[in-house]
């Protein structure tokens, strides 16, 4: 079971943690802090800025904490706030699919994450080391 979770906190953590960077500097194909702050600025998050770099390392912390198992709730619960946020801001309208730009990929996103912390993240984690 530790394995398991571990591959799950792994993959998604870090993935998550990847989006926040496309956020904050631009890597791996994102727009960066000012290209995030004019999009957030296009869908009414005022101010712009302040929204992406929330976002942006909302995403880096909880997606590191979750990799890692360190603080799993804590880093859970970031993950689960900034996809709310992005299903109430632009994917909710548009339906379940993601082919459509729907909610679909955050609310597995969600699913992932609240199950993990309700299970806790397992013996192959910081966690485990202090708890």
């Amino acid at each position: 079971m530790s394995l398991g979770l571990l591959l799950i906190r792994l993959v998604v953590g870090l993935t998550f943690a990847g989006h926040g960077v496309q956020k904050l500097f631009g890597w791996f194909g994102g727009h960066g802090l000012k290209g995030t702050a004019g999009f957030m600025e296009s869908i009414g998050m005022k101010p712009g800025y302040l929204m992406a770099l929330m976002a942006g390392l909302g995403e880096v912390l909880g997606g590191l904490l979750f990799a890692a198992g360190l603080l799993t709730p804590l880093g859970a619960a970031l993950i689960i706030i900034t996809m709310l946020v992005a299903i109430f801001t632009v994917h909710g309208k548009n339906g379940y699919w993601v082919t459509s730009n729907g909610y679909e990929y955050n609310l597995m996103l969600i699913v992932v994450a609240l199950g993990v912390a309700l299970i806790g993240p397992g013996a192959y984690s910081l966690d485990a080391l202090w708890l």
